[in-house]
């Protein structure tokens, strides 16, 4: 297969060096994508070869040389170069979310109904061993017919303070974080019941970032940037740049030919996503889920139940016990950080029984092996699957429309009702 890439941030490298390593005999790399010609130096040195590299505006003539096309741009346009690529025939591999709207939504639908090439939404979470095991025990019945689910997701303040500081911060560009993080969590709990949403009521606040709470919790003369700032190496809310090698060379190097600005102040001006977000979802066979999102948490994970007519799972993962000061200021330091408290338990409560703990088997790489399960089916294709776990433009569609419609639930007040596949809002519910 010979691969084009589309979008050269920190996030596709995953990629590329999965085609430079170990799945280097699935196929080639033949073109890159992107703005900004810093960054596309940056991967041409990675690839360590020269190979054509294209200006936004030539993606169809890029799309010439491809098989295969990697969408990993602004998720906002993640849209324009998913039809394109399609309508061209070609397979195509996006990063969630699929897309931020309605509208796109329907659009990549069309395209992909028409389209001889297939589409894969990179959901790594399925291939997690802790999520996967979730999706087997309801599968196989162990709780009964689920009846409802309650999750939450507690970002801190070193994975959940990076939305705000660069191009998130920005719904135009994101979606917020009900559609740019939370599709990973609607996707899950829509595998988890191989069920479709039918009605979404939303709300959602920006409670701890931005300028205003700033200014309301004493905190004036904040710095546009970390870049220069007095505090830099002692405020933990300010990213230096310079600390990571990678960073430095995508984002700091590159500012001056896109502008672009990658450490801007997380209680700056100009936030216009949520940092607190609470959602109702229907299913269509009845069971419901109870949603909630934090995004400047002490901790970073998560917690799921999961009730049946039979019993309740129980999922609690901690992905960071605390967040250490200094993983805040130094980018390179918060992978190292992640290791400090990490834990995971799995607990089946069937009626009438003592608990019993699931045994979860994890392996290498990131998401207790789950990149590399992700991976493998990106490249050499999912093959015999009982659990499901290649996600395609229906679940992609399905994912970003609960966000989408909890987005509009939280502006209107009102909950909102889509159609019987949850691809797209039937109506908006009027009280």
């Amino acid at each position: 297969m010979r691969y084009a890439f589309v979008g050269l941030g920190h996030r596709v490298q995953l990629y590329i060096d999965a085609l430079l390593g170990e799945w280097s005999d699935t196929g080639e790399i033949v073109a890159l994508c992107d703005v900004n010609r810093t960054r596309l130096g940056y991967y041409l040195d990675r690839i360590g070869r020269d190979i054509p590299c294209f200006a936004p505006h030539e993606f169809n003539k890029m799309l010439e040389l491809a098989d295969a096309v990697v969408v990993a741009t602004v998720d906002a346009t993640h849209a324009r170069y998913v039809v394109a690529a399609l309508e061209a025939g070609k397979d195509v591999i996006v990063e969630k979310p699929l897309c931020t709207t309605a509208e796109d939504c329907a659009a990549i639908i069309e395209a992909a109904e028409r389209s001889t090439g297939r589409l894969i939404v990179t959901f790594n979470y399925r291939y997690s061993p802790r999520n996967s095991a979730v999706r087997r025990l309801i599968a196989d019945g162990v709780i009964g017919d689920v009846t409802s689910v309650h999750f939450e997701w507690v970002l801190d303040t070193i994975h959940g303070a990076d939305y705000f500081r660069r191009w998130h911060r920005d719904k135009a560009n994101s979606g917020g974080l009900l559609v740019h993080k939370s599709t990973h969590h609607f996707d899950l709990v829509n595998w988890w019941l191989a069920d479709t949403a039918r009605s979404v009521y939303a709300r959602s606040a920006l409670r701890f970032y931005g300028a205003d709470n700033a200014r309301a919790r004493g905190l004036h003369d904040r710095p546009k940037r970390a870049l220069g700032a007095p505090e830099l190496g002692t405020d933990p809310y300010l990213l230096d740049l310079s600390a990571d090698p990678r960073l430095k060379r995508l984002y700091l190097d590159a500012e001056h030919e896109d502008g672009y600005i990658r450490d801007q102040d997380v209680f700056g001006e100009g936030v216009t996503i949520e940092d607190n977000m609470a959602v109702l979802v229907g299913y269509s066979r009845g069971a419901t889920l109870t949603y909630s999102l934090n995004a400047h948490g002490p901790f970073e994970g998560y917690r799921v139940a999961v009730n049946g007519t039979a019993g309740r799972l129980e999922l609690e993962v901690v992905e960071r016990a605390w967040t250490p000061p200094r993983a805040a200021i130094d980018p390179t330091a918060a992978d190292k950080a992640h290791a400090t408290g990490a834990s995971e338990r799995l607990v089946l409560h069937r009626h009438w029984s003592m608990p019993e703990e699931i045994a979860i088997s994890s392996g290498a790489g990131g998401h207790g092996g789950g990149d590399t399960l992700l991976l493998n089916d990106v490249f050499r294709g999912a093959g015999e699957d009982p659990l499901g776990r290649q996600a395609g433009h229906h679940a992609g569609v399905a994912s970003v429309m609960i966000g989408v419609s909890a987005n509009l639930s939280a502006a209107t007040g009102t909950p909102i009702l889509l159609n019987d596949d949850g691809t797209r809002p039937a109506r908006t519910e009027t009280r």
